[in-house]
C-alpha cells in the first residue's frame, strides 16, 4: 500500500512555482498577483483564505485579501468583483464560499472574469473542461489529477467510482476521469445520496474517488482487494480525548480500509494540501495567459 501523500507533492509543486516566480524577477516581469473575496466570519473559510495568503507568500505571489461584512449586500458585493475584474494588476482572483443567504451565488460566480477565475467555477471554464479543451481546472480535481500522475497511478480501462455529485469535486472529478487522456481513460460511475446498494457498485471499482462529508463512510467491506482510493472528504468530529476536542476526518474509515488499498490518500495531509498548491498553479497560469 503507498499513501499518495498530498503534503509532499504540494510543496513539490510550491517548489516548482517559486521557482518559476524567481524567473518572472530576474527577467523583470511581474509576479502572479491573487486576490480573494470573503465575505462574512465563517471560522473554517477564515483559516483557509489565511492559508491561501500564507502559500502566495511563500511561492512569491502578491496576494490581497478582501474583506467584507456579513451584512454585505449582493449590489455590493457584485460591484467589487466588478473592481477586481477590471484592475490589470489581479491576475486571478476567488470568492470564498459558502456566501451569506442574501447573496446569489450563481450570480455571484458568474460575474467573474473568466479569464481571473482561478477557481474553475464560472460556467465557461467548466464547459471548456468537459470540451476537453485548454481551461483553469477547479483546484481539488486538478489536484487529484496531479496526485494520480506523480504517483504514476494507472486509470486507462479502469472502473473509476466518484461518490458525491458537488459541482465543486464530484461533478467535474467525472468528466475528468472519462476525458481521453491521462489521467483519465477510466469508466466511470457516479454516485450520489439517491444511489442504491451502493456498496454493490464500490465493490467493483477499481479506483473511488469519494466527496461526501459523512465521516467513514466508506468501509473495507465495500471495497476490494488492491483498490485506489481518494478521499475528499473533510469533516471535524467531536473527540474529547483529543487537545483540540475534535478530529478531522476522512469520507474513508483509513485504518481498515488502507489495508486492503493499492493507493490511498490520508486526512488530512491528502488531497487538502493539494488544493491549495493547484489554485496557486491555476494563478501562475493565469498570468501566463495575461502575458499573450
Amino acid at each position: 500500500m503507498t499513501i499518495l501523500d498530498g503534503k509532499k507533492v504540494s510543496n513539490d509543486i510550491k517548489n516548482e512555482i517559486t521557482a518559476e516566480v524567481d524567473k518572472m524577477k530576474a527577467r523583470g516581469e511581474k509576479v502572479p498577483h491573487l486576490a480573494a473575496i470573503i465575505v462574512g466570519n465563517d471560522g473554517a473559510s477564515l483559516t483557509y483564505v489565511g492559508s491561501k495568503v500564507k502559500a502566495c507568500e511563500r511561492v512569491g505571489f502578491e496576494s490581497t485579501l478582501v474583506k467584507m461584512p456579513d451584512t454585505t449586500s449582493e449590489l455590493e458585493l457584485l460591484k467589487k468583483i466588478k473592481e477586481l475584474n477590471e484592475d490589470d494588476n489581479i491576475d486571478g482572483f476567488i470568492v470564498q464560499l459558502p456566501l451569506p443567504p442574501q447573496i446569489d451565488t450563481q450570480k455571484v460566480l458568474l460575474t467573474v472574469d473568466p479569464s481571473k477565475d482561478v477557481d474553475g467555477f464560472h460556467p465557461e471554464n467548466f464547459g471548456k473542461m468537459a470540451l476537453d479543451m485548454s481551461t483553469f481546472i477547479p483546484a481539488t480535481p486538478f489536484g487529484i489529477l496531479e496526485l494520480l500522475q506523480r504517483y504514476d497511478v494507472d486509470t486507462k480501462g479502469k472502473h473509476t467510482v466518484v461518490i458525491g455529485r458537488s459541482h465543486i469535486v464530484g461533478r467535474p472529478m467525472s468528466i475528468l476521469m472519462s476525458r481521453k487522456g491521462w489521467p483519465g481513460n477510466s469508466t466511470v460511475t457516479l454516485t450520489h445520496s439517491n444511489t442504491k446498494n451502493i456498496a454493490q457498485i464500490t465493490t467493483q471499482a477499481d479506483i473511488i474517488i469519494s466527496a461526501l462529508g459523512v465521516p467513514n463512510f466508506l468501509k473495507a467491506e465495500m471495497v476490494k482487494d488492491d483498490v485506489v482510493i481518494i478521499d475528499v472528504g473533510i469533516t471535524r468530529v467531536e473527540d474529547p480525548s483529543h487537545p483540540k476536542g475534535y478530529v478531522i476526518t476522512g469520507d474513508v474509515d483509513f485504518e481498515n480500509v488502507s489495508k486492503k488499498a493499492s493507493f490511498i490518500t490520508p486526512v488530512p495531509g491528502g488531497v487538502g494540501p493539494m488544493t491549495i498548491a493547484m489554485l496557486l498553479k491555476n494563478t501562475l497560469l493565469a498570468r501566463e495567459q495575461r502575458k499573450v
